[in-house]
C-alpha cells in the first residue's frame, strides 16, 4: 500500500547498486539533511545515514548516482527569491562518511541530474528548463556552458495547473533509448497541477521526442486521494522490471507534505513508458521483490537517533545536545520556540500523540511543537514554574502549576485537530482549555514547500531534559 514513506518526503531519488536501493529526498531547512535510506525490496525502507550537516539555505530535488566506485549526490541550494546554486556530496559508500559540499558554480536553474553518454564516457548534468552542463571527470565542477537541449511536453490549454514548471530531470538509458523524464506543471497549487512526463532518444544529444503516452503520473481530479503526482524517478528490479518513485500529496492532509509513492511500468511493444498498470496509486499492488518475513518496523524515535529520525531547524550544533539511555539534555537557545531550532521528526499519521517528561533548571522554556516555520506554529510548553501555549506561531498565555521539578505534557492532533495535556504524574492527564486547527499549515498557503512536523523545543537560558518519550500513532489503518 502506498505510500512507502509516509510523511514529508519530497522529490524521491533512488538508485540501485546490486540487489541494494538507496534514496533521498529534499532537505529543505531541515538538518542534518539529505538522510540516505536503504531498502533490499523497494518497499520497506531504514535511514542509514546523512550527507549534509552544514546549513546551505533551503535543499532541493537531490539526485543520487553512483559513477565508477563512488556514489554522489547533486542538490540545489535555494536562498529565496530565485537565488540559486548547485552542489554536490560524495562518498565510497552510501553509509557515508560523506565529503563536504563542494559548489558546482551552476546557478539559476535547479534540480539537477546526473547522466553518463555511454558512446563517450563523457559525464553531464541536466538541470531544469531543458538544459544541460558538461560535467568534469571527477564530477566536482561544470566543464563548459549551459545549453537549451528540450522544450518539455505541451501542457492541454484546458488543464488547471500552476504553470509549464519544466524541472526534476530524470535519466535513464533502456536498450536503445535514453528516456528523459520530467515534472511539469508544478509542484503544488491545484491538485491537478504536477506531472511526470516522458520524451526519447537514441543519442544523449537528442533529438528528444515527447511520448504520446504522456503524461506518465498526473492527478486528473481532485477527487483523487493522491493529489499533484510527479517528480518520478525509473528504478529497475534485478529481473527486469521497472517502477516509478514519485511525490505526491493526500487529499485532505496537505500539510504532512510530498509523501513517496511506488507504480510499476511497462514499456510498450513501440518502446514507450506506460503507467499507471490497471490499480490506483491508493489500491494494493503487488510487491517488485518477494518481501522478507523477518523484517520488523520498530518506533525507534525514544532513542533520539540524530539524522535518521530526528532533525533539526536550520542549525544543526552537535555541543548543544546529548543522549544517554532514551534521555534527551538539550542547551536552551533564542527567546522562542522557532529561535530555539526545534528538534522535530517526520510522520505521515493522520493522527497522532506524543507525549514526554520534562525537567527544566535556570530559565529555560521548554516543550513539545508541531512545527511548519519560523512563524506558523502550534504548541505548549513549560518553565518550572508556568505552562505556556502557542498558536499561529504566538505566544497565547500561561498558567501557573505546582512545583514538582518536573511535568509531563502531551500533544495530540486527530484529523489536524490540535490539543494540549498535562500530567503531574505521567498517569492522570488533564486537558487543556485550547485547541486548534491547522489543515492549513501547507505550501499552497504558507510557502517554503515544507510540512508539519512534531518535536521539541528549548529557548532561554539553561538546558532541558526531556524523558519517557512516547508516540502514538492513532490510525487504524497505519
Amino acid at each position: 500500500m502506498n505510500p512507502i514513506l509516509g510523511g514529508d518526503y519530497p522529490d524521491p531519488t533512488i538508485v540501485r547498486d546490486g540487489n541494494d536501493y538507496y534514496m533521498t529526498h529534499s532537505a529543505f531547512n531541515y538538518l542534518p539533511g539529505l538522510t540516505i535510506f536503504h531498502s533490499k525490496d523497494l518497499v520497506r525502507w531504514e535511514p542509514i545515514s546523512v550527507a549534509l550537516t552544514r546549513y546551505l539555505g533551503s535543499v532541493w530535488a537531490p539526485d543520487i548516482c553512483k559513477y565508477k566506485d563512488k556514489f554522489y549526490i547533486y542538490f540545489t541550494v535555494s536562498q529565496g527569491k530565485d537565488d540559486f546554486s548547485n552542489h554536490v556530496v560524495y562518498a565510497d559508500s552510501p553509509e557515508g562518511p560523506w565529503s563536504e559540499p563542494v559548489d558546482l558554480n551552476i546557478d539559476r536553474w535547479i534540480d539537477p541530474c546526473h547522466v553518463v553518454d555511454e558512446s563517450t564516457g563523457q559525464r553531464w548534468l541536466f538541470l531544469s528548463g531543458g538544459h544541460r552542463v558538461k560535467l568534469s571527470e571527477n564530477g566536482l565542477s561544470a566543464n563548459g556552458k549551459l545549453e537549451k537541449v528540450y522544450d518539455g511536453w505541451e501542457i492541454p490549454k484546458d488543464w488547471t495547473v500552476e504553470g509549464m514548471a519544466l524541472e526534476g530531470p530524470k535519466m535513464k538509458r533502456i536498450g536503445e533509448y535514453y528516456y528523459l523524464l520530467n515534472a511539469q506543471g508544478g509542484t503544488a497549487g491545484p491538485p491537478t497541477t504536477h506531472m511526470a512526463v516522458v520524451a526519447r532518444s537514441k543519442s544523449i544529444n537528442g533529438p528528444w521526442d515527447n511520448s504520446p503516452l504522456n503524461p506518465l503520473i498526473h492527478t486528473y481530479s481532485g477527487t483523487e486521494r493522491w493529489w499533484s503526482k510527479g517528480h518520478a524517478s525509473l528504478i529497475d528490479t534485478p529481473d527486469g522490471r521497472w517502477w516509478i518513485v514519485y511525490h505526491a500529496y493526500e487529499k485532505d492532509f496537505l500539510n504532512l507534505g510530498r509523501q513517496t509513492l511506488l507504480e510499476p511500468v511497462q514499456i510498450t511493444e513501440d518502446g514507450w513508458l506506460e503507467a499507471p498498470l490497471g490499480r490506483k496509486a491508493e489500491e494494493k499492488i503487488a510487491c517488485p521483490i518477494p518481501l522478507a518475513s523477518e523484517w520488523k518496523n520498530c518506533d525507534r524515535l525514544k532513542e533520539f537517533r540524530i539524522g535518521l529520525d530526528w532533525k533539526f531547524y536550520k542549525q544543526y550544533e552537535p555541543g548543544r545536545f546529548s543522549i544517554k539511555d532514551s534521555m534527551l539534555m538539550l542547551k536552551a537557545q533564542g527567546s522562542n520556540p522557532a529561535e530555539s531550532s526545534p528538534i522535530m521528526f517526520v510522520t505521515g499519521a493522520h493522527g497522532y500523540e506524543m507525549s514526554v517528561k520534562i525537567e527544566c533548571d535556570s530559565s529555560a522554556v521548554a516543550g513539545l511543537i508541531l512545527y511548519y516555520n519560523d512563524n506558523f506554529y502550534v504548541g505548549t510548553g513549560c518553565d518550572t514554574q508556568y505552562r505556556y501555549r502557542w498558536r499561529r506561531g504566538e505566544l497565547k498565555g500561561k498558567n501557573k502549576y505546582r512545583e514538582f521539578g518536573a511535568i509531563w505534557l502531551r500533544l495530540r492532533n486527530e484529523n489536524n485537530i490540535v490539543t494540549g495535556y498535562y500530567s503531574y504524574d505521567g498517569k492522570e492527564w488533564i486537558k487543556e482549555a485550547w485547541g486548534m486547527e491547522i489543515s492549513g499549515y501547507n505550501h499552497n498557503t504558507l510557502s517554503d514547500f515544507q510540512s508539519i512536523l512534531p518535536g521539541l523545543f528549548v529557548y532561554g537560558k539553561g538546558k532541558a531534559c526531556f524523558k519517557e518519550f512516547q508516540y502514538r500513532c492513532l490510525d487504524s489503518f497505519r
